[in-house]
């Protein structure tokens, strides 16, 4: 017998044993002050027997508003017995680490005839603790008189945890967001000492500006590493924007890819050396140039970016040269099994570039 089958197997057998708790009959049997009569007293029993979400009544007339009725998810989720639960206080299921502040709010809202949600640390009858989601309430008669207190708990122990891993998740990325700035400027400050010292600023400048577009394509996404992919948008948004200063001559089409983080480096340096090489040479150039970016993965595992310029000066195919940026590009793409295509209308350069985004990048 396959998983599914065997879950299904376990949940029909669970609801068939909760649809014979006779708890409700007992607690209707035993002077209950509402009236749950007819199809009342039916939805009732049906409800607190079948429901898997634990509930219990609190009689606040009593002292020490003692819980009156409790139904089979109530006794499956504390592991006492209906006999250990009724005529006590809920407080029973507190323990030495259970917070105050909530059981405060609770006690508040009892006192106020209010609602209360709160999450609390409770402890079953072996000992163990779990989370409570609580939702406490008054329940009153047709009279407007206030009859019960109601309440039903849920365990969210492992929503706990997982909030619990996300926010280190995020604290983590903080930290190392603040340090990979301070790498990347500590880098960035090398840089301008050694071009300073040797004469050559210009060619700093220029390995400081891939430093920064670097920098920029990390930032943005680390908050998002650890759940092992990244909105690939984000990185080139945060490389490509600079260079517009909100002129407009930059078109972001792409929308929604996410990749692996490893492909930050690749697609971050690559879209830096065409912003440059436009801003000195193409569409960005003149005044009414422009470039427009757009973004895919297809089905062959590929990311694929494409770059046109459109409204750049009159270029020459024939008197083209590689320079630096070109031979950057060309083999950080051969490293990765990548590969780029460039194309020259007569004013502008189309290049498509394709990226695998698993492999050996």
């Amino acid at each position: 017998m396959n998983t599914d089958d065997e879950r299904e197997r376990a949940r029909l057998s669970d609801q068939a044993g909760m649809r014979f708790d006779d708890a409700p009959e007992r607690f209707k049997a035993g002077g209950a002050k509402t009236e749950f009569s007819g199809a009342s007293g039916v939805l009732f029993e049906q409800a607190m027997a079948q429901t898997r979400m634990a509930v219990c009544l609190c009689d606040p007339h009593q002292d020490d508003m003692p819980i009156v009725f409790a139904n089979r998810a109530f006794r499956r989720l504390t592991g006492y017995a209906e006999e250990e639960i009724v005529g006590r206080n809920c407080r029973f299921l507190q323990g030495p680490a259970t917070d105050p502040a909530p059981v405060a709010r609770l006690r508040d809202a009892i006192a106020n005839e209010d609602v209360a949600v709160v999450e609390l640390l409770n402890y079953r009858k072996n000992g163990t603790s779990f989370w409570n989601a609580l939702h406490l309430g008054p329940i009153y008669n047709d009279e407007g008189e206030l009859v019960y207190f109601f309440g039903s708990q849920w365990d969210v122990s492992d929503v706990r945890a997982a909030r619990a891993q996300e926010q280190h998740a995020k604290d983590m990325a903080r930290e190392l967001s603040h340090r990979m700035k301070n790498m990347f400027a500590v880098i960035s400050g090398i840089v301008n000492v050694t071009g300073r010292a040797r004469g050559v600023q210009s060619e700093a400048a220029e390995i400081n500006s891939r430093i920064q577009a670097l920098g920029r394509a990390y930032e943005t996404t680390l908050d998002e590493a650890s759940s092992g992919s990244i909105d690939i948008g984000q990185a080139i948004r945060a490389v490509l924007l600079p260079y517009d200063n909100n002129e407009e001559r930059l078109e972001l089409l792409g929308n929604g890819v996410r990749m692996p983080f490893t492909v930050i480096s690749v697609i971050g340096l690559i879209l830096h050396e065409l912003a440059a090489n436009a801003t000195k040479h193409g569409a960005w150039t003149n005044d009414d140039g422009k470039v427009t970016v757009d973004w895919s993965a297809g089905d062959d595992q590929m990311l694929t970016v494409t770059w046109r310029e459109q409204g750049g000066p009159q270029i020459d195919e024939d008197v083209i040269s590689a320079g630096t940026g070109t031979a950057i590009v060309d083999r950080l793409l051969s490293s990765g099994r990548g590969s780029i295509s460039r194309q020259w209308d007569k004013t502008g350069l189309t290049a498509k570039v394709t990226v695998p985004v698993r492999g050996s990048i």
